[in-house]
Formats: C-alpha cells, structure tokens, sequence
C-alpha cells in the first residue's frame, strides 16, 4: 500500500481556496442565468458550443463530450432546451443512425442577449478581481487539469 500523500499548509489552503471559490462562482453565475434568462449553466454551455460549431450543428455524442455531460444527461438537457424553441434535433445527414443538436434562430438570438449578461457576471466575479498574470496562470493550470482528468478517463 502506497503512503499518503499529505498536502502540507500552503497546498491545504490554496486547494480549500478554490473549492469554495470554485463552488461560490458557479453557484453566483448559475443563480444570474436562471434570474435573468431561465438557464442552468448547463443549458447555457450547451447553446455556446452549438454557436461556435460549423453551421451551428453537432452530433449529440460530440456535444455531450464538449459540454461534460453523458448522454443520457444531454438528452433530457437538450429536451428542455427544444421545449423552449432554442434547440432542434434531427437525423444526421451522413450517417442517418445519428442525431444532431442544432441551435435555432431563436435560440441563436436568445444566446446573444444572455452572453452579454454572463459575460458580465463572469467579469464582475472572476476576471475584474484578478491579476491579470494571475488569470494567465489560472488558464494555464487548469488547462493542465483538464488535460490530466481525459487521460484518466
């Protein structure tokens, strides 16, 4: 059995540091899109990656591996989304076993109007209060955690 390895002070306090303010952000950003657009933070994700996608199309697996969800989970969070009228699904031309999320005209309207006010929250809580050498390291680290967690997968 391999031993512990223990964070010592500084670790312990850097890492309880993010966790609340990880937990604290999401949770602030996530209360500001339900107030004002009626989107969890998840839906919100999803309308992004179907904006910047070529023809603002994706195949259902490929959006879930984007967004960070599993399938069955992007299922029901697309279905909400096509209840509202911001997302269609359909069949894949090619490959007709397939189904693609596309984003609506609507719901590519819809987007605009509630980046604006998520960029700005994202501003006021996480970016404005930053060092900017700071955030430049809080990119560069967390693209090194996300690169470790899909290695894990």
């Amino acid at each position: 059995m391999t031993e512990t390895r223990w964070l010592d002070a500084a670790q312990q306090r850097d890492w309880r540091a993010y966790v609340e303010g990880s937990v604290r952000l999401a949770d602030v950003l996530d209360r500001d899109l339900k107030a004002k657009h009626g989107l969890t933070m998840a839906e919100y994700e999803i309308l992004v990656r179907l904006s910047e996608a070529p023809d603002r199309r994706l195949r259902m697996a490929e959006l879930a591996e984007f967004a960070s969800q599993s399938r069955s989970r992007l299922s029901h969070t697309v279905a909400r989304l096509e209840c509202k009228g911001l997302v269609a699904r359909g069949t894949c031309g090619a490959d007709r076993r397939g189904v693609n999320a596309e984003l609506t005209h609507q719901g590519f309207a819809f987007l605009e109007q509630a980046a604006r006010d998520h960029v700005a929250a994202v501003r006021e809580f996480f970016v404005d209060v930053i060092d900017p050498a700071d955030l430049g390291a809080i990119g560069r680290a967390f693209a090194a955690v996300a690169e470790q967690v899909q290695k894990a997968r």
